[in-house]
């Protein structure tokens, strides 16, 4: 990622994009809208393309599969199974697994470890899903954080070596990844206009069959899944979402969240509710909304405004928005 933003650069991409989307049009508008629904990464998928064949849907729908196989902490026989139960052995891995972890280390270091796929010794203490309200034991949760450290994962060619005791969890960050290559997927099965929702990553190919960005809804922090209080506009890349309202829960007045502070284990204390990032990579966003998030609005703001090609919107709890310099090409509704 380059140091300096290239607006310029920017805007003729978009113009050439609107400009194919106006020629293309007609073409796209004799397509019906088909989509195809699965549950993957613990997550509802929807994939929704002007297409005339839907089988190509379903099968982009395997590939989700066939993914989460790969690259899911749960699944034995995995990638990250393989490492995590290695006992310090190196292990060889697929090169989606190489690139994740090389993107993922990229991020750590320039977030100063906020964002750390090896978080997992942590992450794992806790339940945000069941609906049962309890604290991991502080001991061990003081002795998980402990094991959190990015970089003591080594990658040689193929292989990866991770310290006995150390485990990683791709989960903030492969999302994205899979993500990327599922447009990436449907593109080389011809497809020009689709929007893929994978929770909150949105990925989207190409624009509307009018010429028109398609719509994103930045949650509402306040209210149930579906209502929005920002409006984004996607050009064909993509927005990440990443709240604290979408895994937690309350105990004696106190809201516990799932991203952690790397340091500690526990849920980030800071003023945010939730960070948007707008991207051409889904796997770069993923990442870096946690990272910005993690941080806090000042340091997240910062780190942002390094990244070429990257923006973003911070929403506090106090429902405050701040945005970085060029996230008004994106907002549609403030």
């Amino acid at each position: 990622m380059g140091l300096k933003k290239i607006n310029k650069y920017y805007t003729v991409l978009l113009s050439a994009a609107f400009l194919t989307a106006a020629v293309g049009m007609s073409a796209h508008a004799e397509m019906s809208k088909e989509s195809a629904v699965g549950f993957y990464l613990d997550t509802v998928i929807t994939l929704t393309a002007y297409t005339e064949d839907v089988q190509i849907l379903n099968d982009a729908l395997e590939e989700c599969g066939r993914y989460e196989r790969l690259l899911s902490r749960t699944v034995e026989g995995s990638d990250v199974w393989n490492i995590n139960h290695a006992q310090g052995k190196p292990v060889t891995v697929s090169d989606d697994t190489i690139e994740i972890l090389q993107t993922a280390a990229s991020v750590s270091e320039a977030s100063d470890g906020a964002f750390d796929v090896t978080i997992a010794p942590a992450s794992t203490l806790w339940d945000f899903t069941s609906g049962a309200a309890v604290l991991p034991d502080a001991g061990k949760l003081e002795e998980a954080a402990q094991l959190i450290d990015y970089s003591r994962v080594e990658i040689d060619g193929n292989e990866v070596t991770l310290p006995e005791g150390m485990m990683i969890d791709l989960g903030g960050v492969a999302k994205g990844y899979i993500a990327d290559a599922v447009k990436y997927y449907l593109e080389d099965r011809g497809i020009e206009s689709a929007i893929l929702s994978f929770g909150g990553n949105i990925v989207a190919i190409g624009l509307k069959p009018d010429g028109t960005p398609w719509k994103v809804g930045i949650q509402d922090i306040d209210e149930p899944t579906g209502n929005y209080m920002l409006v984004a506009a996607n050009y064909g890349g993509s927005t990440v979402t990443s709240g604290i309202y979408e895994r937690g829960f309350e105990l004696d007045g106190v809201y516990y969240h799932h991203i952690l502070d790397t340091a500690t284990g526990m849920p980030v204390n800071n003023e945010l509710a939730s960070v948007t990032i707008f991207s051409d990579s889904s796997m770069w966003g993923d990442a870096l909304a946690t990272a910005a998030f993690a941080l806090g609005t000042e340091k997240g703001l910062e780190l942002i405004e390094t990244m070429e090609g990257i923006e973003a919107v911070f929403i506090a709890r106090d429902r405050s928005a701040v945005y970085s310099s060029g996230a008004d090409e994106y907002m549609i509704q403030k």
